[in-house]
């Protein structure tokens, strides 16, 4: 993607730390941003700052709260009129504050896999038609390299719980399911890659967890925007990267007998309508 001038990218959480950093620069570069967070006054003042800082206006903002998958929905059908070039998954909750414990979303799901994971599926399947329709496209999503292998038979984490174990499972499921897209999308335009943007930087995730942060926002923003724009990943689909760097996830991610499980269940857990359910390829990546 040559130039992300003029094009339409979608941001969540994008009112702070490095999604608000990553809708900053887009727009510096000329990129109509829709961002979306879940306060909306702060959205408001975060859209300004940027407007006012780049001199670009073409900024929207969404409000919706992404561990209720009706949300989700509703944030897709806000946007069933726009055209969008790249979609970065960027929401996502860490371990929580400590010594916290095993949390629900709204549709009784584990916190951090319905945000993490079951809402970046959802919003994904959701949006095809967007990306279709400026192909060629992108989906970035945003993981890490703290990575737990995924017990599929215990999504929920019902048989004993461990908050970092829990934030490591959604983001493993998350690459997982990049690599699943990409191959389900092999003919069309649209890429998909997952990528670490950095190790503890200073974001509201990290000091939450009580963890001393060892990096600024501005280092998960340039591998965002590396993924979301740089020419030299034109057709490249189905990869993770930390930072800037293509590197390996854990192996489960590429067992795609366990891809394929998780698909299935991602499927049954977002309730993701029959017509919008992508069929296997035959031959594995």
């Amino acid at each position: 993607m040559s130039d992300i001038a003029g094009k339409t990218v979608l941001i969540t959480g994008s009112t702070d730390g490095i999604g608000k950093r990553t809708a900053h620069d887009l727009a510096a570069m000329g990129a109509t941003v829709l961002m979306h967070g879940r306060n909306a006054e702060k959205g408001a003042v975060a859209m300004e700052e940027i407007a006012e800082s780049t001199g670009n206006d073409r900024l929207r903002y969404y409000n919706a709260d992404l561990s209720s998958l009706d949300d989700v929905r509703w944030l897709a059908s806000r946007l069933e009129g726009d055209d969008i070039d790249v979609l970065i998954n960027n929401a996502g909750i860490g371990t929580g504050p400590q010594g916290a414990g095993r949390e629900l979303s709204h549709d009784g799901h584990e916190l951090r896999l319905a945000v993490n994971y079951l809402a970046p599926f959802l919003l994904s399947h959701l949006l095809l038609p967007n990306l279709r329709r400026a192909e060629p496209s992108r989906i970035v999503n945003v993981a890490s390299l703290g990575q737990s292998r995924v017990d599929l038979d215990d999504l929920m984490m019902e048989r004993g719980y461990d908050p970092w174990d829990a934030y490591g499972r959604s983001k493993l499921a998350l690459v997982m399911f990049t690599i699943e897209l990409a191959e389900r999308l092999g003919d069309t335009s649209i890429t998909v890659n997952a990528v670490h943007p950095g190790t503890l930087l200073d974001t509201e995730m990290v000091r939450e967890s009580g963890t001393r942060p060892r990096g600024d926002v501005q280092e998960g923003a340039d591998s965002l925007r590396f993924l979301a724009t740089s020419p030299s990943l034109d057709g490249l689909t189905g990869r993770f990267f930390d930072r800037r760097r293509e590197t390996r996830a854990d192996g489960q991610a590429y067992d795609a007998t366990a891809r394929r499980a998780l698909y299935r269940k991602s499927v049954q857990l977002t309730g993701l309508a029959p017509e919008h359910v992508l069929p296997e390829q035959a031959a594995a990546r």
